[in-house]
């Protein structure tokens, strides 16, 4: 059996040399190797008398250890009801001039919005109305002035529907030739609620060319309207 001969070197530190009956001193490397061995045994025995931390308690208490998650894009905001039917385009409309009434200084007109597309659409707020000569359809006088008596309502149009608005026109001889220049127009031009493209119906009422108000015109309602 080898025998254990602890040595100093040098005033550092004790290393053993291992004594083997038989084969002689072991070498340094050998018995430094022994030692080391011995001391991890030693390590290894402690180790047990000192609790570890587990490696799950870091993990849990550590907020690296939580699963990154990209943050969601945010919801639009819900769109409620359902959309309603689209305005009516000049497209998809039958313009016409319907009943019409005399009075003393002036003629009430009625147009009619007739719906020809195969689709339900609406009427709101006022047409565009001025009298204008013949083509180039150079417009005369003042366009038509707003009357807000009647409310603005919208106005739904199943195909085959149809929706009216009162055009008061004013005579020009109510007014005196320096004032007003009477001029016979040859169209009224008319654009339907919010559109942009004109419809244009013969018409020779006498207007003003000075800027005299002689148009009026009342918001869209539905039927083909009256004049009484």
């Amino acid at each position: 059996m080898a025998h254990v001969v602890p040595q100093v070197w040098g005033g550092v530190g004790v290393f053993p040399i291992l004594e083997r009956p038989g084969n002689g001193k072991l070498g340094l490397g050998r018995a430094a190797a022994a030692l080391i061995c011995v001391a991890l045994a030693a390590g290894c025995g402690s180790s047990s008398s000192s609790p570890s931390t587990p490696a799950s308690s870091a993990s849990s208490s550590s907020p690296a250890s939580a699963p990154v998650t990209a943050p969601s894009t945010p919801l639009s905001p819900a769109v409620t009801g359902t959309p309603g039917p689209s305005p009516c385009a000049t497209s998809g409309l039958k313009v016409t001039l319907g009943a019409s009434g005399g009075y003393a200084g002036g003629v009430d007109q009625t147009i009619v919005f007739a719906n020809t597309s195969g689709a339900t659409c609406t009427l709101y707020g006022y047409p565009g109305v001025s009298l204008v000569s013949a083509p180039p359809y150079t417009q005369i006088g003042l366009a038509a002035k707003r009357d807000s008596t009647t409310p603005a309502t919208v106005v739904t149009l199943a195909p085959g529907a149809s929706a009216n608005a009162m055009l008061q026109i004013v005579d020009a001889l109510n007014f005196g030739p320096a004032t007003c220049s009477p001029t016979k127009a040859a169209f009224l031009r008319i654009y339907p609620p919010n559109q942009t493209v004109p419809v244009y119906l013969a018409n020779a009422s006498e207007t003003c060319a000075q800027p005299v108000q002689t148009l009026t015109v009342k918001a869209v309602q539905a039927g083909t309207g009256s004049t009484s």
